[in-house]
């Protein structure tokens, strides 16, 4: 996992020295987006080449609220993904993505540079409880286990740092001395059977778990072709306090291929990797047709 942090230093690098200089506007500035998301396959009972019936559906929010006052800005970004998905034949109606996140980036720029002095907080929850499920063996009928909640977990980190910055739809930050707390319910690591570490790194019986290290973030958003855009988001950390080579990575990207003014078909990817969570990748795609309402 060391390995991932070099080339992302150096592509960060390249960016920045091949960009020039770009006026920023003043005052208060925001955007938001509303999206609904929907796939779905049928097969008839004839159908031979085998398939399930299936329908899901994805909300998203985007907003910004951006403030830039001479050589000082403040950035704030609320994202919100939740999405559910209904297999013919299942017991449940199951979750695809639930996410809630706040960021926030205060900067004072350095005097002509793209360079800032920075301070960024970061808030990281989900809607609604999620689940494991299996199968009853004495009735074979589906069963589920609650597993998490809203605010278990939750993610709060925060430090000072520097961030290079064009605009609002392209900047990185890098933060040495970030603090991130992990909240849980405790009810969770109290349960029978519990294993220390195991529920998002937080010990049997507590709440929380405290940790310093390092954090990058970067944000980029720019155009393919025409009616075609394409956002990234990737968040790297590192835990000085345990396992510090032991990288999070949270990689997202989202492709949009405009038909109308409120009509689009998107392409989304996710990687996560915490071994907190779990020691291997999660991985997560979703393309569909989504309705569009911005403000």
């Amino acid at each position: 996992m060391k390995k991932i942090l070099l080339p992302v230093f150096i592509l960060s690098s390249f960016i920045v020295t091949a960009q020039e200089k770009e006026e920023l506007p003043q005052g208060w500035s925001s955007e938001g987006n509303f999206q609904l998301l929907f796939n779905q396959s049928a097969f008839n009972k004839e159908w031979s080449g085998g398939g399930t019936s299936s329908v899901a559906g994805n909300f998203m929010l985007d907003y910004q609220l951006n403030y830039r006052e001479g050589d000082f800005s403040w950035d704030n970004k609320l994202l919100g993904n939740f999405g559910l998905t209904k297999l013919k034949g299942d017991e449940f109606i199951k979750k695809t993505s639930d996410r809630l996140e706040l960021n926030s980036i205060a900067g004072k720029q350095l005097p002509d540079s793209n360079w800032y002095y920075s301070f960024f907080a970061n808030f990281r929850t989900q809607f609604s409880k999620g689940y494991t499920y299996s199968k009853n063996p004495a009735t074979g009928l589906e069963i589920r286990t609650e597993t998490t909640h809203f605010m278990s977990p939750a993610y709060f980190q925060f430090g000072p740092g520097m961030m290079w910055k064009k605009h609002d739809d392209f900047w990185i930050n890098l933060a040495p001395a970030t603090a991130r707390f992990i909240f849980v319910d405790d009810s969770f690591t109290s349960a029978p059977g519990y294993v220390d570490g195991q529920y998002y790194g937080v010990d049997k019986g507590e709440s929380s778990r405290f940790e310093l290290g390092a954090s990058f973030s970067g944000y980029a958003k720019f155009g393919i072709m025409e009616n075609v855009s394409m956002e990234n988001t990737l968040s790297l950390y590192s835990n000085y306090l345990d396992k510090p080579g032991n990288i999070d990575i949270d990689y997202l990207a989202s492709i949009e291929m405009g038909i109308n003014d409120h009509l689009s078909a998107n392409v989304i990817f996710q990687a996560i990797y915490d071994d907190n969570t779990v020691a291997a990748f999660q991985i997560r795609e979703v393309l569909g047709i989504g309705f569009n309402y911005g403000f």
